[in-house]
């Protein structure tokens, strides 16, 4: 019987980090995307705006809506800006999340080889055990059948 592996709470440990960092990529991409749709969104409507500011200007506008157009696209802008920067801040994020999971990864590794390590030289080990009994046995087999001089 091979006697337990003393680093299993570090092998447990390191499965439960790797899930966890798993789960943190995954929450970690789903805000990216999120907020690059949010950026999309604010793009697409810029884009829609401003075409219709050019067909007010086109048609002919009032100053005071001209002020309105100008005043919103201004706006928009100022908010597809802070959304850049909430999603150059998810992307990093992610690169983090995926360094950390990586990193994660590689300790698991290293103390499921040291797990697996353990186990192979335990069987090695009882085998070893295993051919010793067997040898004694077939020697006391042997000096047993060995016939006795008699009277000797």
């Amino acid at each position: 019987m091979t006697k337990p592996f003393t680093l299993q709470p570090l092998v447990n440990l390191a499965q439960q980090r790797n899930e966890a960092a798993t789960k943190r990529l995954g929450q970690l991409n789903q805000q990216q995307q999120t907020a690059q749709d949010k950026l999309d969104a604010l793009l697409l409507y810029r884009k829609d705006y401003q075409t219709k500011f050019q067909e007010a200007v086109k048609n002919g506008i009032e100053p005071a809506e001209l002020r309105n157009f100008q005043e919103f696209i201004y706006r928009l802008d100022e908010a597809i800006t802070q959304q850049r920067q909430v999603t150059s801040y998810a992307e990093r994020s992610v690169q983090h999340g995926r360094e950390d999971l990586m990193n994660a990864q590689v300790k698991m590794k290293s103390f499921d080889t040291l797990a697996q390590r353990h186990i192979e030289e335990g069987k090695r080990l009882e085998a070893k055990l295993e051919q010793k009994v067997q040898d004694e046995h077939a020697g006391r087999q042997a000096a047993y059948q060995k016939p006795h001089p008699e009277g000797e």
